[in-house]
């Protein structure tokens, strides 16, 4: 049923406890309210209005049991079966003909009044305001009881022959409609009755307020739309119905380009003015199934439903094209980056299908526009491994790692050991991602990995191993440090030297590299020595396992020497890094202990020649 809208929200909020919302009165108060009623009024005026004196007469009602009933059904959220669940007990313990209840409609000016009778049948019927001749609009605009001994005006023969109060509906000094019951103990019962209406009136209110305030938790204050907290809601609800029904779902997500400088140039209220537009933009163009959101700052996403990837570009063109038509005064054309990402092409998991919209709008950000218009970018349309993917995910999962849970590295490493291997080639380039992607972790080792590599070949080369070895130390060098995607940055960031227990944090990546990394995956487990020895000592001194001479492999030993040599002539945190002639001084000196000194005499021979390209 429709209730008025005539009062005011916050007016209504300010009177209200909103710490019993959905039980006005206790079962104890209500029974001990009830028992006060127990009266009967005077006989009805010819005008069809009781006066107010009241006889006090004994009546044959269980009120307990009446009252436990009514309390037992304060809980119930829908207005509609809450009011059947009232006219069951006035019915069962008052003997009701009928009950009805109305309220007030402020839009259409009307009451729409649904009457109940014994058989439980339901009745409408709409009394509009401006019959001012109708007893039922007479009551709501009065607030008085009305006594009429015949049902005539509502014009349905089925109800005629009954006797009827008309009660005004009352909460919180507002008339919100009006009930209206037959019963041939009328004068008994009008106080009760009275009291009825407006307990039912009172749990209605509530229950529109509760509604009310539920709207006004998930709604962004700027822009009218969901709030974030409301998006993921209607999304997760949305997710559970395409997987039941096996149905498409895209999300679409919005930024608007050079907020930061509007606000920083032009002020928030300008930004603000940008933001709002896009919004009214985005309602205006959605269908009735489509959600949109305030999902961040700047962000706005949408949820379209029964919508595959190709049917989101389109809606998504439309929708900037139509913000590309407007101009906002100091900033001109609202231009925005536009994402989408698909269930159940893309992803499967909400978290993991808005993480891919919003990568899919960095790299649309980044592509820019052409012919004025912005890049659409599905993350349908990307290898998850190309350089601006791969960057633009990072800065998602470092900027929201604390909400979602979800590591950087643990999410690289997924996709590596899922990666179906085409080719040499292929393994090549991931390797050389996934390398650099853990290099960036630590801005002072910045392409150390693609260094390392291309000193091992270069030493490979120089002491004529086979081509195809030479291959397998480069790839094996690329990834050497893989391992370190399982220690935490506050140890590889830390400015200062290791503390001994930090130390032996950082002596696990070797391991880590070995076990976590290649292991799983047959392509890459010939590498295995290289990744988990290149830190042994010929002296038996390194770890992890503290082999020595012999039992290191030739690889690993080439893979130490290039790594060693790298680190030296390399900035660190505690230090900027060495010349040549004294990182090679420092290399014999630990030649025969620390690397193999036939090892050390070649590379110290090619190193001039491989410095040059640092």
């Amino acid at each position: 049923m429709e209730q008025g809208q005539s009062y005011k929200q916050e007016e209504r909020r300010s009177s209200l406890d909103m710490s019993n919302v959905t039980s006005p009165l206790s079962a104890t108060r209500l029974v001990a309210k009830v028992n006060s009623l127990a009266i009967a009024p005077s006989k009805p005026h010819k005008s069809g209005v009781r006066s107010s004196a009241a006889v006090p007469q004994k009546i044959n009602v269980d009120y307990k049991s009446m009252v436990d009933s009514l309390a037992s059904i304060s809980s119930i959220k829908d207005v509609h079966s809450f009011y059947l669940a009232v006219h069951k007990i006035l019915s069962r313990y008052l003997d009701c003909s009928f009950t009805a209840c109305g309220l007030f409609n402020e839009t259409s000016n009307c009451i729409n009044l649904k009457l109940v009778d014994r058989l439980e049948n339901v009745y409408s019927s709409k009394i509009f305001g401006s019959d001012s001749e109708n007893p039922i609009s007479q009551c709501f605009y009065t607030r008085k009881l009305i006594y009429k001994d015949n049902t005539d005006f509502l014009n349905m023969s089925y109800f005629k022959g009954h006797t009827v109060s008309i009660l005004p509906m009352i909460s919180v000094n507002k008339c919100i409609g009006v009930m209206m019951i037959a019963d041939r103990k009328i004068e008994t019962h009008e106080r009760l009755y009275n009291f009825i209406a407006n307990y039912v009136a009172m749990t209605i209110d509530n229950v529109d307020l509760v509604e009310k305030s539920q709207e006004h938790i998930n709604t962004d204050t700027l822009t009218q739309l969901y709030n974030h907290r409301g998006f993921q809601e209607f999304l997760s609800k949305e997710l559970q119905k395409a997987e039941d029904s096996n149905s498409n779902l895209s999300v679409v997500m919005l930024d608007v380009n050079n907020i930061s400088k509007i606000n920083r140039e032009l002020g928030h209220v300008k930004g603000d003015e940008v933001i709002k537009l896009v919004a009214e933009k985005v309602k205006h163009n959605l269908r009735k199934s489509d959600i949109a959101g305030r999902y961040g700052g700047d962000e706005i996403a949408i949820i379209l439903p029964n919508t595959d990837v190709s049917e989101a570009k389109y809606i998504a063109e439309y929708i900037t094209y139509s913000l590309s038509c407007c101009f906002v005064d100091d900033v001109g054309p609202v231009k925005v980056a536009v994402g989408i990402a698909s269930y159940p092409e893309c992803a499967k998991s909400q978290e993991k299908l808005l993480i891919l919209a919003e990568q899919a709008m960095y790299i649309s950000q980044a592509k820019g526009y052409k012919d004025g218009m912005s890049a659409i970018i599905s993350s349908a349309d990307f290898n998850f491994w190309d350089d601006a993917a791969l960057k633009s995910y990072a800065e998602i999962i470092s900027k929201r790692h604390a909400q979602i849970g979800i590591n950087f590295e643990e999410e690289l490493l997924h996709q590596f050991n899922s990666e179906q291997i085409s080719s040499q080639n292929h393994l090549e380039e991931l390797a050389k991602s996934l390398a650099g992607a853990i290099d960036a972790k630590d801005p002072y080792t910045k392409g150390h990995s693609t260094s390392v590599s291309r000193y091992s070949e270069a030493l490979a080369r120089a002491i004529n191993l086979p081509e195809d070895e030479v291959e397998r130390i480069s790839l094996g060098a690329l990834l050497h440090d893989v391992g370190k995607i399982g220690i935490p940055e506050n140890v590889l960031k830390k400015p200062d030297r290791l503390s001994d227990e930090e130390w032996n944090i950082m002596k696990q990546h070797p391991v880590i590299g070995a076990e976590k990394v290649l292991q799983p995956n047959e392509s890459l487990r010939d590498l295995i020595p290289i990744v988990k020895y290149h830190h042994e000592h010929v002296d038996g001194t390194g770890y992890p396992e503290h082999l020595k001479g012999d039992e290191i492999p030739l690889s690993a030993k080439i893979v130490a020497v290039a790594d060693a040599f790298h680190a030296l002539v390399s900035d660190r945190p505690y230090r900027k890094g060495l010349g040549l002639e004294t990182a090679c001084d420092i290399l014999i000196k630990g030649a025969g202990s620390q690397w193999d000194s036939a090892l050390v005499r070649k590379f110290i021979q090619i190193a001039p020649s491989l410095v040059t390209k640092i």
